[in-house]
């Protein structure tokens, strides 16, 4: 079975594990007013709202693992923080891994290989 990528990156304090599930998906368009196709195509495009932004990096940080209040608070203290362009840096990764799946210089690290991995990187 192939399982959506997770994406790690920095995101205003820490590194965060980003994916989007398929039930996220439906949020984010229930959200956004927008189903998905035409919204990646958009963000591929350099078109989108700033709530499109938040909302995908929101979703992106539940579908990787962190509790749904600590996300909304993450985005809420950073994303006032961050320019425009450096939100989109962080959200268009999370879009690609749903729509192509790993990035050749990423590859995907299966949920198994995610929880034996440790905060600072060693296996256990």
């Amino acid at each position: 079975m192939n399982e959506l990528p997770t994406n790690r990156q920095f995101f205003g304090d820490a590194e965060y594990d980003f994916r989007l599930t398929p039930d996220l998906v439906l949020e984010l368009e229930r959200k956004t007013a927008s189903g998905i196709g035409g919204l990646s195509r958009r963000f591929f495009a350099g078109d989108f709202s700033y709530r499109e932004l938040t909302e995908v990096i929101r979703l992106g940080l539940i579908g990787g693992g962190t509790d749904p209040e600590d996300a909304s608070a993450l985005v809420t203290t950073y994303s006032a923080r961050m320019s425009v362009t450096d939100l989109y840096a962080v959200t268009l990764p999370i879009i690609e891994n749903l729509m192509f799946g790993a990035r050749s210089d990423q590859p995907a690290v299966p949920d198994e290989q995610m929880k034996s991995i440790s905060q600072d990187g060693a296996e256990r």
